[in-house]
């Protein structure tokens, strides 16, 4: 009887005010865009506790945050609409000495990863723009090439969802703003 009442789960109204409601689009470090598919309570060690239960649009991953821990863990709106210029000024300000090709690989890894981990677009666009300027003068490592591909469809989905656009269009204008930093420098 009590296994069944630990697996219990029950769906609160739509209306109740969390901070984000069932339906949301939201964005969880590391993960990407999500969407909030319910809020549910769970019993933990004999507590109530109330999650989001949020789905990753890219990889459909169901991941479970407890509402009262959204800040610590940086889950966030998507950004608006008038900050993607910003995001693109980060990709278009390349400061050569700030790409540390003469630490270790492992070392940028461990930075970029803490970057990522952030939840931060502008960090996101930073790691990408880094990476996309080593892999011109030298072969990425392994993680640095799985980095790569994650800041890239982290920047891509969010992008392409803050603008209401297919992510193809998103991933031009990447190309276009990544071709013209290098052909000025």
């Amino acid at each position: 009887m009590e296994k069944k009442k630990l697996k219990e789960q029950i769906q609160l109204p739509e209306t109740k005010d969390h901070g984000f409601k069932i339906g949301d689009l939201a964005v969880y470090p590391a993960h990407g865009v999500g969407r909030i598919e319910s809020i549910e309570l769970r019993m933990i060690n004999g507590e109530t506790h109330e999650f989001y239960i949020m789905k990753i649009l890219e990889n459909n991953m169901v991941i479970m945050i407890p509402t009262r821990n959204i800040k610590s863990v940086g889950l966030r709106d998507i950004i608006d609409k008038d900050e993607i210029p910003d995001v693109y000024e980060v990709m278009k300000s390349t400061d050569k000495d700030a790409i540390p090709e003469s630490q270790t690989w492992n070392r940028r890894y461990r930075e970029y990863m803490d970057k990522i981990k952030t939840g931060s677009l502008y960090d996101v666009a930073a790691v990408f723009r880094d990476l996309s300027l080593l892999k011109l003068s030298k072969d990425l490592s392994f993680g640095e090439r799985k980095l790569y591909d994650t800041a890239q469809i982290l920047l891509v989905k969010e992008l392409s969802t803050a603008k209401n656009t297919d992510e193809a269009t998103i991933e031009s204008e990447l190309e276009s703003i990544f071709l013209s930093v290098t052909t000025n420098n």
